[in-house]
């Protein structure tokens, strides 16, 4: 038998305890021992929890007692999670965490504690939720050479926009909504602004290069400035916007960023809608695979989290080599990557056609009925090309006293 503690009973946590609770046998089965939750550690009190008998309020019993050998950290954030953590880990017991934040920030840190110690840090739940990307990547692809990982990684996010997409709300409608149904909290910003994207693509961009990946080297966006003007647009051209996190690794380099995107239906992500979550990675000899699922929720993340316990319970006594060390790939500008630009531009279009020739280049013209605008889809071209192209338009505009370009949205879709 395997002593476990949690950390933070709140959504995540509970789950954690119901699985194992519920799914005693066959957890036992899997990992050739039975794991018993000892302790849960939380600042408040559950008098009416299963676990009322187990709630503890200081860390230090759990980190003092030699019994435990597997600790479940669901607290999230950094403070107390990471000196938390890190003192299990030296205390030679293995630890699972949903907590993508404290992954991304101290990964390497605690990875290395880990193989020191000879004991496990496990991370499924931290991307995708209940979707198992992470072990994927250490065993299902071990023989591949990953050349790119794309994601929609963040499900209130998705919701957001698949709402604006099949029902035309405002960006400011579908996330009152998201909140009312508890898939954005209160003060939504980590999501709507790109942060939790990009410290999940730092993470799957780190396990496929084996090496450690700064969250804050990657260009990201969010999506607070998407409107249902846009949607419209899309429509019309049989497309619509994700919010992708987006790495590509060749020669121990890589690209990254986390910017709203336009793809069309033909593209693999296209159909993950709602609060579900999709990634794609190529590689070199199995090429595409899509792997999709509940990005977030009790249950599902909860799931993900046992999984990590089964695994940590069946080697007890050996460090299982995933991760990625303190070597760090190097990092290109995304502003030199490619791709094609959907840009909606004041005033009629056939008053500016000519000037948006000149400056963009040919380009297909969009025009909706009863707007004073319009919209034109570039040719593929380098970010840092568009840019100059995108402020001299603009500036020309505003020369003639004339509103310039009114958005731009990155645009996966062939020429």
């Amino acid at each position: 038998m395997m002593y476990a503690a949690i950390m933070g009973y709140g959504t995540i946590g509970t789950g954690v305890a119901e699985i194992l609770e519920k799914s005693r046998e066959r957890i036992a089965r899997s990992a050739g021992q039975e794991i018993c939750l000892k302790y849960v550690l939380d600042l408040r009190e559950f008098p009416d929890s299963p676990v009322a008998d187990r709630v503890i309020h200081d860390f230090k019993v759990i980190e003092e007692d030699e019994q435990v050998r597997l600790v479940v950290e669901t607290m999230g954030g950094l403070n107390p999670a990471y000196p938390f953590v890190k003192a299990c880990l030296s205390a030679g017991k293995h630890v699972v965490t949903s907590n993508k934040a404290l992954v991304a920030a101290y990964g390497t840190e605690l990875l290395k504690i880990a193989r020191e110690k000879g004991v496990n840090f496990f991370f499924e739940a931290s991307v995708g939720g209940g979707i198992p990307i992470i072990r994927t990547l250490y065993r299902c692809l071990m023989g591949e050479k990953i050349q790119e990982i794309s994601g929609i990684l963040n499900g209130t996010t998705n919701y957001i926009l698949t709402k604006m997409d099949r029902e035309g709300v405002s960006f400011e409608q579908a996330l009152k909504e998201a909140q009312e149904l508890g898939y954005a909290e209160k003060n939504p910003e980590a999501d709507v602004e790109g942060h939790d994207t990009c410290r999940k693509i730092a993470i799957l961009t780190a396990m496929a290069t084996g090496m450690e990946v700064d969250y804050q080297d990657i260009n990201t966006e969010g999506i607070t400035a998407i409107t249902d003007m846009d949607f419209r647009y899309a429509r019309k051209m049989g497309t619509s916007v994700k919010l992708l996190g987006t790495s590509r690794i060749e020669d121990g380099k890589v690209c990254a960023r986390v910017v709203p995107t336009m793809i069309s239906k033909d593209h693999p992500l296209y159909g993950v809608s709602g609060v579900y979550n999709g990634i794609l990675v190529k590689s070199d000899q199995l090429g595409d695979s899509m792997y999709y699922g509940s990005g977030a929720g009790k249950l599902p993340t909860a799931s993900a989290v046992v999984a990590d316990l089964i695994e940590a319970a069946q080697n007890e006594n050996r460090n299982v080599p995933i991760g990625w060390g303190a070597e760090r790939p190097e990092m290109i500008d995304s502003k030199i990557s490619e791709c094609r630009y959907f840009v909606r531009i004041a005033g009629a279009a056939e008053e500016k056609a000519e000037m948006v020739r000149g400056i963009l280049g040919e380009v297909q013209t969009l025009v909706l009925e009863d707007v004073d605008e319009f919209g034109i889809l570039t040719k593929k071209m380098a970010e840092i090309e568009f840019i100059q192209r995108a402020v001299k338009l603009d500036s020309e505009c505003q020369k003639k006293g004339e509103y310039g370009i009114l958005q731009l949205i990155r645009a996966e879709l062939e020429d």
